[in-house]
């Protein structure tokens, strides 16, 4: 184990030193990026969905087609599929978040930049989709889209950036369960929905992949702050759309139809653990130690969240204005 810390006595030589680590780091990430590089399809939305000036009868016909399978997919999908296109929308937030700690002229900014062009491929796919398959009352869409990116995403821990991959790691592989739960739904109505959504899980456990192995790495140099900001994120993440019109009562939707929940969380969780070895780490200090065994307490507390939800749900109707008010109602 190579710690390259020494002991700081304030915020800012403490952000300095975390940022160093990440200075330190540069040569694996440019070894995982050559790798990441060398497995990744890269697809855009005009491959599913034609859109060209100049089309002959076969690719109008794909957009025709589309709105006719389109009316077979169920309101609870449409919402899920909304709460996805939204949440990647959110992108600059994170573009943002992520550029402030790596600067401009090394392998994190170009990981960083080429993360996002990646990623907004997603929201551009599914925002092209809901208009041309006439999905939702889009001007709907297009107002929670705006509220949400105005209103900003500015969570408590976006000043430290181990804190940051933490993050990442567990949002990217939860962000991946909901678009593949979406397209499996969507599936038997709608086929071409499923493979959009496929291309975009199969992106995201690319992008969990990459930042999972990159706090697996921070762990190594740095325990013990590394298991403090673990600690503190671990618990509970909001997801990233959370400021968005309607988020929870779209996430009880999503959740009510086994999308997305609680229950994929704790998962989400316990290979996060397991990967980082947290458990067998030893020759730690107090701070480190208590931060470990709070870690290895949470799967049990998130079990338990999980089973109370499940336990208090009740029967309850929804309705959205993307989705013209359409009642959904749940036993």
């Amino acid at each position: 184990m190579e710690v390259i810390i020494s002991k700081l006595n304030n915020d800012d030589n403490n952000l300095s030193s975390k940022v160093e680590v990440l200075n330190h780091l540069e040569q694996k990430v440019k070894e995982w990026m050559h790798d990441h590089i060398s497995k990744r399809r890269l697809w855009f939305s005009s491959d599913y969905l034609p859109a060209d000036e100049k089309m002959n009868d076969d690719k109008e016909s794909v957009i025709k087609k589309l709105r006719e399978r389109v009316r077979g997919i169920k309101d609870s999908v449409r919402v899920a599929v909304a709460i996805n296109l939204l949440t990647e929308e959110g992108l600059p937030h994170f573009h943002r978040i992520i550029a402030k700690h790596l600067g401009d002229e090394s392998f994190w900014s170009k990981w960083n930049n080429m993360w996002t062009a990646e990623e907004d491929r997603h929201g551009g796919v599914l925002r092209d989709y809901a208009r041309d398959s006439r999905l939702f009352s889009f001007r709907e869409i297009e107002l929670m889209q705006f509220h949400y990116q105005e209103s900003g995403f500015n969570p408590n821990w976006d000043k430290d950036p181990y804190k940051v991959f933490v993050y990442t790691t567990l949002q990217e592989r939860a962000t991946q369960i909901s678009h593949k739960n979406t397209g499996t739904s969507a599936g038997a109505d709608e086929p071409l929905l499923e493979g959009i959504l496929s291309s975009i899980a199969a992106d995201e456990a690319k992008h969990f992949t990459f930042y999972r192995n990159v706090f697996n790495a921070i762990l190594d140099i740095d325990p013990t702050r590394a298991l403090q900001s673990a600690a503190a994120i671990i618990p509970a993440i909001d997801m990233p759309g959370f400021s968005m019109p309607n988020f929870r009562e779209m996430a009880d939707v999503v959740r009510r139809v086994g999308i997305y929940g609680p229950g994929d969380y704790k998962k989400i969780v316990e290979e996060a653990i397991k990967f980082w070895n947290i458990e067998m780490l030893t020759g730690l200090n107090e701070v480190a130690t208590k931060a470990q065994e709070k870690i290895l307490s949470i799967p049990k507390r998130l079990e338990k969240v999980a089973e109370y939800i499940e336990q208090r749900t009740k029967q309850k109707t929804f309705s959205f204005d993307f989705i013209y008010n359409r009642i959904l109602v749940f036993d």
